[in-house]
């Protein structure tokens, strides 16, 4: 174990993440829901309510954690990414639209990444990482991040731990997730556009989530938990929030990090693997369209 380490000693490094997605990823479903008024509400519950709540518990039990914000809701919401950085937090790059990559062109995705980094320009917000919308990067997304000059990318999913990608524009850190550590899965629903059909019990969510947390100490991993404050900012779910910081807090070897740490850290880690970006050659005779 050195300095150098990504994990600093840890046993496993906890990264509290939170889409502040807002209205975004509806509208991306089609700009007619707009007209929905009660599922717009649903959706502004995040930053109106969720956001303070969240900040106050951070504040409370002193955890660092790291915002994505989507370019549009910090442009409709001026104020809001700021508020969230004085209070010791990171905010990053979650697109501008919400729109996901994989439905984008690459001149598009291109446009959208970029006008999603103007707006934090503007607001004087610094950006030090990316995450793609529903995850659904494509293979010219890294190069992206890359060339904006940020240090990391939190999307994909292939360890569950950091690790370099060498993106041909430059070397990012791959902070990386997974379906099980979100609380999209757990509760998101919505019956126009439809979204989900069962609403879990935070119970059992925090029972999973403190399961998972207590396993990825044994292998010294990432457990990078990403949440959405329209959803996990209501109070039971918020409580079950609370007691896995508090559980995580307990046991003594886990540390709580914003994302841009952890990745200044992995990419001073010359023990962490390289992964050069191959894009897959695929055979149409074995996968036809």
């Amino acid at each position: 174990m050195t300095e150098a380490s990504w994990h600093g000693g840890a046993a496993a490094v906890a990264t509290l993440t939170f889409d502040v997605d807002a209205e975004s990823p509806i509208l991306a479903r089609g700009r007619g829901y707009a007209d929905h008024l009660s599922t717009m509400s649903h959706q502004a519950y995040g930053p109106r309510v969720g956001v303070p709540r969240v900040l106050d518990l951070l504040d409370e039990l002193a955890v660092p954690a790291t915002f994505f914000v989507p370019g549009w809701v910090a442009e409709q919401r001026p104020g809001l990414a700021a508020a969230i950085v004085e209070r010791g937090h990171e905010v990053a790059h979650h697109s501008y639209s919400h729109r996901p990559p994989t439905a984008m062109t690459a001149a598009e995705q291109r446009a959208d990444f970029e006008r999603g980094m103007a707006v934090f320009a503007a607001q004087d917000i610094e950006i030090s990482g990316h995450r793609a919308a529903g995850w659904e990067s494509t293979w010219d997304t890294p190069a992206l991040v890359a060339e904006h000059g940020l240090s990391y990318d939190s999307s994909l999913m292939a360890d569950d731990r950091p690790y370099l990608i060498e993106t041909g524009a430059g070397r990012i850190a791959e902070l990386p997730v997974h379906w099980s550590l979100d609380d999209w899965e757990q509760y998101a629903f919505l019956p126009a556009p439809h979204i989900g059909s069962v609403i879990t019990s935070p119970i059992r969510v925090l029972e999973m989530w403190r399961a998972e947390l207590d396993a990825m100490r044994r292998y010294r991993c990432l457990f990078n938990l990403c949440l959405h404050p329209f959803l996990s900012g209501r109070p039971g779910r918020l409580e079950a929030v609370r007691s896995l910081i508090e559980f995580g807090l307990g046991l003594g070897d886990v540390r709580f990090a914003r994302c841009r740490d952890v990745a200044a850290a992995a990419l001073a880690d010359p023990a962490l693997p390289v992964e050069p970006l191959r894009h897959l050659e695929i055979d149409p005779a074995v996968y036809p369209d």
